[in-house]
């Protein structure tokens, strides 16, 4: 992928990954829209503002009927209500479902169409490292985020005969307003971009883009005792 021959739809483009993001792709040479429920909060010379919010079909009709030349559909619009699975309202996992699911579906479903029509292009889901590991809080943010990587897996296979390439980013804490409590190691949003679009730009379809990251990957395949070896030390203390 040429990202200088592209026309760019980037969700969440107002602030953290999804305006470096945006700002990356027209420093390349892209053909830019930022979306963002306030288009009046986006400050990207040279990008196009886009009212958005991918949890109101309404909002996502309106942008796909819009932004018709889109080949490249970046999927970074995120909530983080730090829900439990166990003690809070069911409330905060409909928010996290809604946002990383359903609205990243709906976005995939409105602009696949649309990319396809223009001759083929790519889509990118920004995922996490929690959709592969969880570390016991934030609960609901990492279930959604689990979901929403097997979604981009069977999106893959959908879209592949159509000529739509699905690739997902996995990354751990960047520093971002969304992490600003957090403490702990965190990458720049601005780095991350540029491996994000570096990696669109190899048509790649996975793009880990941390040490973190990485690292829970190789353990995937040593199951349950290579990802979480502190629930085989509490069982070994308990018996």
């Amino acid at each position: 992928m040429n990202i200088a021959n592209q026309i760019a739809l980037v969700t969440g483009a107002n602030r953290g990954l999804g305006l470096q993001l945006a700002r990356e792709l027209v420093a390349r040479g892209a053909k830019v829209y930022a979306g963002a429920r306030n288009p009046q909060a986006v400050d990207i010379p040279g990008a196009i503002p886009l009212q958005l919010d991918i949890t109101d079909p309404k909002s996502v009709a309106a942008a796909a009927e819009t932004a018709k030349d889109v080949t490249l559909l970046i999927n970074n619009a995120g909530s983080s209500t730090g829900g439990s699975l166990l003690e809070d309202d069911l409330s905060k996992m409909h928010v996290e479902f809604d946002t990383h699911v359903f609205g990243t579906l709906a976005m995939v479903r409105s602009f696949a169409p649309v990319i396809e029509r223009n001759g083929g292009g790519a889509i990118l889901n920004i995922l996490s490292v929690l959709s592969w590991f969880a570390t016991g809080g934030a609960g609901a943010y990492s279930a959604a985020k689990t979901a929403e990587w097997g979604m981009t897996n069977v999106l893959r296979l959908n879209l592949a005969p159509r000529n739509v390439r699905v690739a997902g980013l996995h990354v751990g804490f960047m520093d971002t307003d969304m992490t600003a409590d957090i403490q702990a190691p965190k990458s720049s949003p601005a780095d991350i971009a540029k491996i994000a679009v570096d990696g669109l730009e190899a048509d790649s379809y996975e793009i880990v883009a941390d040490e973190v990251s990485r690292s829970v990957l190789k353990n995937l395949s040593g199951g349950v005792a290579a990802v979480y070896p502190n629930l085989f030390e509490t069982a070994s203390t308990v018996n």
